[in-house]
């Protein structure tokens, strides 16, 4: 039977190694605060799927960036997969040769090979993969976003030429639009994560990121839930039981 993946990369508050860092617990916390994916674990929650969830800040390693920073465009900011630095351009840690090998086989690697192994698995099952790589971003544009445009949309559909089929995309912009949601392709973010060792190379992994607009669930400025925040938990449900299905239906060949 098949099983979305649904990937939680940001919804962690956790820093398990505080190595390297050279400023208070105060701006370390203010730093989650405006960076974390604020409950994505619950507003993706499956009994039916399958959940690979990060259990650790994307403050203290992002496992959605490249792990050579010559590849990864964040890093000239300073938030690479190992953020040296704030959004406001503070530096916050230094992270020596040592401390960087360590986390990346600690915490970085055992991630992502959680992820190829299950979609491997739904490969070997099912002949197909499909991950749901699960997001929220701030209504206002983060200081070292690349997309400052104002009016952000309420949903914000990431796609990959390769694996993510058109009709894919099709299909999660009609729902929400037929909700009265307005909804991004790409914009203010772009992509979906697939397994180093699937990428553009197996199209029977198929993968679209759902970012969620925090001011539909969010009390501005806070991790407060607002009194939508219910509501929002079900169109995201309602969604990644909706696009299984679809998927399913789907004939998909490489």
């Amino acid at each position: 039977m098949l099983k979305t993946i649904l990937h939680i990369p940001h919804s962690s508050t956790h820093v398990p190694l505080k190595d390297g860092y050279i400023v208070s617990d105060y701006i370390l916390d203010q730093e989650i605060l405006k960076l974390t994916d604020w409950y994505t674990d619950d507003l993706f929650s499956s009994e039916s799927d399958m959940i690979i969830k990060a259990e650790f800040s994307r403050i203290f390693c992002d496992p959605e960036r490249f792990s050579d920073d010559e590849q990864e465009l964040m890093a000239q900011f300073g938030m690479g997969v190992l953020y040296t630095k704030s959004d406001n351009g503070e530096t916050i840690r230094n992270v020596s040769p040592e401390l960087r090998n360590q986390i990346l086989n600690d915490y970085y690697w055992p991630h992502h090979s959680q992820l190829a192994n299950t979609v491997r698995n739904q490969l070997e099952e099912n002949g197909r993969a499909l991950i749901i790589d699960g997001h929220s971003f701030p209504n206002i544009p983060l200081n070292r976003s690349l997309d400052k445009s104002p009016n952000r949309p309420d949903f914000n559909i990431g796609t990959d030429a390769f694996h993510t089929r058109p009709e894919l995309t099709e299909y999660s912009q009609s729902f929400f639009n037929d909700k009265g949601y307005s909804v991004g392709i790409d914009w203010p973010y772009a992509g979906s994560i697939v397994p180093i060792e699937f990428y553009q190379k197996e199209k029977k992994v198929q993968s679209i990121m759902l970012e969620i607009n925090r001011k539909l669930y969010l009390k501005e400025l806070t991790n407060e839930k607002s009194d939508n925040y219910l509501q929002i938990k079900k169109v995201v449900t309602e969604f990644c039981k909706g696009m299984k299905m679809y998927f399913d239906s789907l004939k998909i060949t490489n």
